[in-house]
């Protein structure tokens, strides 16, 4: 049976790539969450007056990979301890963040979050809150890295992040 969780952690390009090469995510769609206005845009985000984080919503086969090993490369690919920040990407749209469907998926995620802190010596700060939309990224956001992997950023940023996955996860890989 398929699931589906909304997480943000930086750009969205890095997200993307990173889960569509794990086994059982059977989609990721890059697109923009947890903000107060309808259909946001990159540029009105980018300019922080949505309130939106850049997201990716993973839809996956729960029997191939659950929630939790989901969260756990989610946690070693990105820095939950720097607000509003992922090495140079800063602002609020780059927050580290979870969005649940159900109560039952916030409870086990907020139970799940005491073993995350152990590996980190700073705070998480990590949002863990209820989906209330996601909004579909511009088609030039989706599958970006596969159709721009020589572009800087993606040889630069978006490949340390595969390549932290092939390190710590290879057994989840495709």
């Amino acid at each position: 049976m398929s699931q589906s969780v909304v997480i943000g952690g930086g750009c969205f390009w890095c997200l993307e790539a990173v889960f569509q090469r794990v086994k059982g995510v059977e989609k990721v769609e890059s697109g923009y969450a947890g903000g107060h206005i309808d259909d946001p845009d990159y540029r009105s985000v980018c300019r922080e007056t949505t309130g939106h984080a850049e997201v990716v919503r993973l839809t996956y086969q729960e029997d191939v990979i659950s929630l939790k090993e989901l969260l756990d490369i989610f946690f070693i690919i990105h820095d939950p301890t720097t607000l509003n920040r992922q090495g140079n990407d800063v602002g609020t749209q780059y927050r580290s963040v979870i969005y649940f469907s159900t109560d039952t998926e916030g409870e086990q995620i907020q139970q799940w979050m005491p073993e995350y802190q152990k590996e980190f010596a700073q705070p998480i700060t990590t949002e863990i809150k209820p989906l209330e939309r996601f909004w579909s990224g511009e088609s030039y956001h989706q599958n970006y890295y596969n159709n721009n992997s020589q572009q800087p950023y993606c040889q630069i940023v978006v490949q340390e992040k595969v390549n932290k996955l092939l390190k710590y996860f290879g057994d989840y890989a495709v």
